[in-house]
């Protein structure tokens, strides 16, 4: 079970820093939510791997399992999503603005008039 588990949290960090090196701003985003994934099952892993086992400590229990590694992984789901929110929003202004999706802005603008007008708008 730990080698599944340190196999799956290896292969998302490799896969989410591959496409978060990327030029295009989604496989950007995509990355950095598979970083956040793989942070996510990190944190729940140093609970220790216990199963049927209560999350509190009690005179007649022997063995527990850590709850505050539930409670991180809780709080770090709330904060990626709201991450990736505002990374998605950042991606698609900077499109409309640019009429590219580069992440440096070197690729070339689609032309002004084949691409939406973001005048007006906030």
């Amino acid at each position: 079970m730990e080698f599944l588990l340190s196999t799956a949290i290896g292969l998302l960090t490799a896969a989410g820093v591959y496409l978060a090196l990327r030029a295009r701003t989604w496989p950007v985003v995509l990355g950095l939510t598979m970083l956040s994934y793989a942070t996510n099952l990190f944190l729940f892993a140093t609970g220790r791997l216990v199963l049927n086992q209560p999350p509190v400590i009690s005179p007649d229990v022997v063995a527990y399992t850590d709850p505050l590694p539930q409670a991180l992984v809780l709080t770090a789901i709330v904060i990626s999503f709201g991450m990736t929110a505002v990374i998605v929003v950042m991606a698609l202004r900077s499109f409309l603005e640019s009429g590219s999706d580069h992440v440096d802005g070197q690729d070339k603008p689609v032309p002004a008039e084949n691409r939406e007008t973001t005048e007006g708008r906030a």
